[in-house]
C-alpha cells in the first residue's frame, strides 16, 4: 500500500476493524486524545503511519479501501502526557485495540520497552519514554469472521442438568496420547475425538474454559522464565488467544475456536468462558503501556481521585477497569455479546465479579453492568456465573448477585472439606447438600444459584487435597509464600507421595466421598478437570504460573486411577438419572398437608434430627432421606416428573456406625445404589434388600446410597 493513500472518513460504528469485502474500517474510542494514528505493518514488519481523519462521539475513525483479513495493525495515540491528572498519552508507544478480533504474538520484553515512562532519576516527575515500543508489542490482525456453522445451535441444557467441567484449553490436551501431536494444547485438541470421547463418557454437559481472550504475561514472569498459565491477564477482550490456536495466530484462531464450539456442541456439551473483565494485562502504573494506558487512562481505569496518577486496585492485579465510564461498560458489553453471537459461547463465569458492580466504592446488585446484561436480550439467556469476591470493601459477596446469576460456592467448598477431614459441621453440611437455601433463597433463586465445588484451578486438585496438610508452591520461586495457607486438607497420615497400602485406601475413599457428596447434592456440580483421573500438582496450590506437566492432564492412568474415573462416571450417570438430585426447588422438609416429607434428615438410630442434634459437637453420622415422588420437577407440558426415592447414610466418623433404617412409611425394601467403602457394589451385581427398622454398618469414612425398591 502506498504510504500517501488517502483515508476515507469512514464510520464510527461498529467498533474495531471491521472489514466489509472491499476495505476495512477502523474505530478506536477516546474521549481526552488529540489525534490518533493508524499503524499498518506489511509483510517485513515496515510500518505505514495514517492519520485517522474523523472523530464522532469520542471516536476516531477512517476506512482504508483494499486491506482486508490479515492485516496486521495498531495505534498510536497523541494527547496530553500528564500523570498527575490521569493522562498518559505517549505515541512512542504501540497499542492494540482493544476491539481486535485476533491478536498475533507476544509481549517481546527483550526486544524494547514497552513501559510508559522512563526509568526514573531521584524524586523527579515521570517523564515520557521516547523508546519505540513496535517491536515488543503484537500486532492486531482484521478477520474475515465468515464461518460456516452447519446450522449449529446452543445446547442450552437447563441448569438442574448441568454437570460442569473446568478445565484449561492447553492443559487439558497438552499429554493426551489419543490427540493427535500437532494438535494437543489447541482448540483443534479439544475439539478433536479422543478429547470429546473422554467428555462423553464422563456425562459432563459443559466445559468451564480458563481465560482464553488474549493474554498478556508479566514481566516479572518473564524475568523468573515463568508464564502466565492461568491466563487472568486480559489484554484483548474480543480475542480468542493466539497461543492456543494450532493453526496460526494471524487470525487462523477465530476459525479454529469456531470449529471447538462446534464440535463441542455438536456433543452435547457447552462452552462457558471464564473471563477477566476486572483489570488488564496492564498491571499498576509501572506496569506496561500496551493499550488501554496509552489510548485514555482516565476512561478505561479507576483512578484516586486524591491522587490521579495512582489506580484503585480491587483487584490485586495493579489496576480495575471502570465499568461507570460509559465507553468502558459499552467495551465489555460489546465483547460479551460478540462471544455469544459470533463464537456461540454459552456461558461466562465473572472473575471477581463483584469489581463490575462497585459504584463510587460499595457493590450494588443494580449496578449499570448488571442492569444492562439483564436489559440485553442475548446476554440475559445465557449462563452467568459470579465469582462472588474481590479486594475492594466488604469484598466477599456470597449469596448478594441478582436473579439469573448463579455463583461460585466456596461455602459449600468449605463446609465438604472440613466434614470429610473430620472437623466439620453437621449442619453446614446439610444445607449445602440441600442447595444452601439460606444464602439463594431470599433473593428469589433457587438451587441452580449454587454452583457447588470442592475443588477449582485455585487450590489443591482432588488428589493433593487428601495428600498434603500443606502447600509446596516452591516452583512458583516466590519462596512458597504465595498461595492460600487454609487449606482444609488431610494428608491421610503422609506428606505426599507414598506407597503404603494403608494411606492409599484411606486417600482414595476420601476422594469418593468428596465426589460423591458434590454429585449427590442440590445445586450445580462443577468438577476440576483431571480430579476424576487422580491428577496431582505435586502439593502445589497456587500452579497459576506452572505451564508443564504438574498442571497438565496426565492421561497415563494406575489402576487407582481407573478405577476413580469409573467411580465418576457412575456418580453423574446417577445424578443424571434421577431427578431427585437436582431438583428446582430447594428441599421443605415437611409440608402442612403432606403424608411424607419430600426430604427428612435422621441420625443413625433412625430417629429425626433435633434442634439440638445439629449442633452437637463431635457428631458425624447422619441419614438423608429423599422422596422421589415430591421432587417438585415437572415436564414440558406440567406434568410432575416421579422418581426413585432414596436413603443417604453418610458416616464421617474415624470409625464404623450402625444405621437403623427408617420405618416403613418411608420404604419396604431398600437396595445398596453405591457405597464409597465398596465401589462395585450396586454397580450391576445381585444387591441384598435391606428392610426398614433393620440395622445397616456404614464403614469408617463412606457413604451409601440406597434406592427404595418397594
Amino acid at each position: 500500500m502506498s504510504p500517501k493513500q488517502a483515508v476515507w472518513p469512514g464510520r464510527p460504528f461498529p467498533v474495531g476493524a471491521i472489514w466489509d469485502g472491499s476495505g476495512t474500517n477502523f474505530s478506536l474510542f477516546s474521549e481526552r486524545a488529540t489525534s490518533v494514528e493508524l499503524c499498518l505493518f506489511d509483510a517485513a514488519g515496515n510500518e505505514t503511519r495514517h492519520v485517522l481523519p474523523a472523530r464522532t462521539a469520542h471516536h476516531w475513525h477512517g476506512y482504508l479501501p483494499g486491506v482486508g483479513p490479515g492485516q496486521r495493525y495498531g495505534y498510536r495515540v497523541h494527547g496530553p502526557w500528564a500523570p498527575e491528572r490521569g493522562h498518559w498519552f505517549n505515541p512512542a508507544k504501540l497499542l492494540l485495540d482493544p476491539y481486535a478480533r485476533a491478536i498475533e504474538g507476544s509481549v517481546r520484553w527483550d526486544a524494547a520497552r514497552a513501559f510508559a515512562y522512563a526509568p526514573l532519576v531521584g524524586a523527579g516527575a515521570p517523564v515520557p519514554d521516547p523508546e519505540d515500543s513496535a517491536a515488543a508489542v503484537p500486532r492486531c490482525v482484521v478477520v474475515d469472521p465468515s464461518f460456516d456453522w452447519e446450522g449449529d445451535h446452543h445446547p442450552r441444557t437447563p441448569w438442574t442438568r448441568t454437570v460442569i467441567y473446568e478445565t484449561h484449553v492447553k492443559g487439558f490436551t497438552k499429554l493426551h496420547p489419543g490427540v493427535r501431536a500437532d494438535l494437543r494444547g489447541t482448540y483443534a485438541g479439544l475439539a478433536s475425538e479422543a478429547a470429546i470421547a473422554h467428555l462423553r463418557s464422563l456425562g459432563v454437559t459443559a466445559v468451564e474454559l480458563l481465560p482464553v481472550q488474549q493474554i498478556a504475561d508479566e514481566h516479572f514472569l518473564h524475568e523468573r522464565g515463568l508464564v502466565n498459565h492461568w491466563g487472568y491477564s486480559t489484554i484483548g477482550f474480543f480475542a480468542p488467544h493466539g497461543g492456543y490456536a494450532a493453526t496460526g495466530s494471524g487470525g487462523e484462531q477465530v476459525r479454529e475456536f469456531k470449529g471447538m464450539v462446534k464440535a463441542l456442541h455438536r456433543a452435547g456439551i457447552e462452552v462457558i468462558l471464564d473471563v477477566v473483565y476486572n483489570h488488564t494485562g496492564e498491571s499498576g502504573p509501572l506496569g506496561p503501556m500496551l493499550s488501554f494506558r496509552g489510548i485514555d487512562n482516565f476512561e478505561y481505569y479507576r483512578l484516586d481521585h486524591g491522587d490521579l496518577s495512582r489506580y484503585v486496585d480491587f483487584t490485586g492485579c495493579g489496576n480495575t477497569l471502570d465499568m461507570r465510564c460509559p465507553g468502558v461498560l459499552r467495551l465489555v458489553m460489546d465483547s460479551l455479546r460478540l462471544w455469544v453471537e459470533e463464537y456461540h459461547v454459552d456461558g461466562f463465569r465473572f472473575d471477581l465479579a463483584p469489581a463490575l458492580g462497585r459504584e463510587a466504592f460499595d457493590f450494588d446488585d443494580r449496578a449499570a453492568f448488571f442492569e444492562a446484561v439483564h436489559q440485553d436480550p442475548v446476554l440475559s439467556q445465557v449462563k452467568l456465573i459470579a465469582e462472588p469476591w474481590d479486594l475492594g470493601p466488604g469484598g466477599y459477596l456470597l449469596g448478594r448477585f441478582p436473579v439469573l446469576w448463579s455463583e461460585w460456592n466456596d461455602v459449600y467448598r468449605d463446609s465438604m472439606r472440613d466434614l470429610w477431614r473430620g472437623n466439620g459441621s453437621l449442619a453446614a453440611f446439610a444445607d449445602s447438600v440441600a442447595g444452601s437455601s439460606a444464602l439463594f433463597g431470599p433473593g428469589g433463586r433457587g438451587p441452580s444459584a449454587s454452583v457447588n465445588y470442592v475443588t477449582a484451578h485455585d487450590g489443591f486438585t482432588l488428589a493433593d487435597l487428601v495428600s498434603y496438610e500443606t502447600k509446596h508452591n516452591e516452583a512458583n520461586l516466590e519462596g512458597n509464600n504465595d498461595g492460600t495457607t487454609v487449606n482444609r486438607s488431610s494428608n491421610s497420615g503422609t506428606e505426599g507421595a507414598t506407597g503404603d497400602p494403608n494411606v492409599l485406601e484411606r486417600r482414595a475413599r476420601r476422594q469418593r466421598n468428596l465426589l460423591a457428596s458434590l454429585l449427590l447434592s442440590q445445586g450445580v456440580p462443577m468438577l476440576l478437570a483431571g480430579d476424576e483421573l487422580g491428577r496431582s500438582q505435586g502439593g502445589n496450590n497456587n500452579a497459576w504460573c506452572q505451564d508443564n506437566e504438574s498442571s497438565w492432564v496426565d492421561w497415563e492412568l494406575d489402576p487407582a486411577g481407573s478405577d476413580l474415573l469409573a467411580f465418576t462416571r457412575r456418580l453423574i450417570a446417577l445424578r443424571q438419572s434421577h431427578t431427585v438430585f437436582r431438583r428446582t426447588t430447594f428441599l421443605a422438609g415437611h409440608g402442612p398437608e403432606e403424608r411424607l416429607p419430600d426430604a427428612w434428615w435422621f441420625r443413625p438410630d433412625g430417629h429425626a434430627m433435633s434442634e439440638a442434634d445439629w449442633h452437637e459437637p463431635g457428631v458425624h453420622a447422619i441419614g438423608l432421606f429423599l422422596h422421589g415422588e415430591k421432587t417438585r420437577v415437572v415436564d414440558g407440558r406440567g406434568r410432575p416428573l416421579l422418581d426413585d426415592s432414596f436413603l443417604l447414610l453418610v458416616n464421617a466418623h474415624s470409625s464404623d456406625v450402625l444405621f437403623t433404617l427408617p420405618k416403613e412409611h418411608l420404604g419396604r425394601e431398600w437396595a445398596v445404589e453405591l457405597s464409597t467403602s465398596d465401589p462395585e457394589a450396586g454397580s450391576g451385581a445381585v444387591s441384598v434388600s435391606h428392610p426398614p427398622g433393620g440395622g445397616l454398618w456404614i464403614e469408617v469414612q463412606s457413604i451409601v446410597v440406597l434406592r427404595r425398591v418397594r
